[in-house]
């Protein structure tokens, strides 16, 4: 089974990018964030006839998450158990083919210090919380999504430009081991070992380009799951396209 994550950063915005990946990487599973849609204009039709059945959970101009499948999507769960109506939707989980996806778009923080950055560490908190509560590590799992967070050194261009900015503190990287202390490997290091190799760059000051980008997407399993993975590589190639999102697909594969 072939996984993808990716920030498309405005789905209908971004359908034709979206389409035409689909039927050339052909995923079995997406899972999508910043969708930046309504439910109710959500483009499932297009999806569907693309192939793919749609679990989403969004709202308009921000936030949004959703799970593209060629299979039925089962146990289909969105957001923490005590979030209300209100709440931004970053979460959404569901069981296909027997593993237990969980699709996340982390909160940014905005800046160092400010309560949207408290609102990302605690968000972070409560992910792992929500694990500890719900999912068994001896079993197929899989956390995937924007992160917002580059947990290593190689996951930054530059450490030195980068060492205490946002995504790249101490604390926030404190804070996504601990979900990844619940049992996870990062599928994308195991299987590439410490490649500097990138998921966003910014549209500013010609990142892309210089290839000056951070690793903030990511695809981690428990770790009977990563036995399967077979390969797990970051596709570049929507990245370069007209009017793209600021992230590329991260893709991962398993023999399940």
């Amino acid at each position: 089974m072939k996984i993808a994550t990716w920030n498309v950063n405005s789905i209908n915005a971004r359908m034709p990018h979206l389409l035409g990946w689909l039927s050339e990487a052909e995923p079995d599973v997406v899972c999508l964030q910043e969708t930046k849609c309504v439910d109710e204009g959500f483009p499932y039709q297009e999806l569907h006839d693309a192939g793919y059945l749609s679990a989403f959970y969004g709202q308009k101009s921000y936030n949004g998450v959703a799970i593209l499948s060629k299979y039925d999507l089962d146990d289909v769960h969105k957001n923490f158990p005590d979030d209300t109506d209100e709440s931004p939707k970053r979460m959404i989980a569901a069981t296909i083919k027997g593993v237990r996806i969980v699709n996340t778009y982390i909160p940014n923080g905005t800046e160092l210090g400010s309560d949207k950055f408290t609102f990302k560490l605690d968000w972070i908190q409560r992910l792992r919380k929500f694990f500890d509560a719900t999912c068994d590590k001896s079993g197929d799992v899989l956390l995937c999504g924007d992160f917002n967070v580059a947990p290593e050194p190689p996951d930054v261009w530059n450490v030195g430009a980068w060492e205490g900015k946002l995504h790249f503190t101490k604390t926030e990287r404190a804070a996504i081991h601990y979900v990844k202390q619940w049992g996870f490997v990062d599928v994308f290091r195991k299987m590439n070992g410490d490649v500097k190799e990138f998921s966003w760059w910014d549209y500013r000051q010609g990142a892309w380009q210089r290839n000056q980008g951070l690793r903030i997407d990511h695809i981690w399993t428990s770790r009977p799951l990563a036995d399967k993975c077979t390969g797990c590589w970051i596709d570049k190639s929507p990245r370069a396209l007209e009017k793209p999102s600021d992230h590329t697909p991260v893709v991962a594969e398993f023999n399940v």
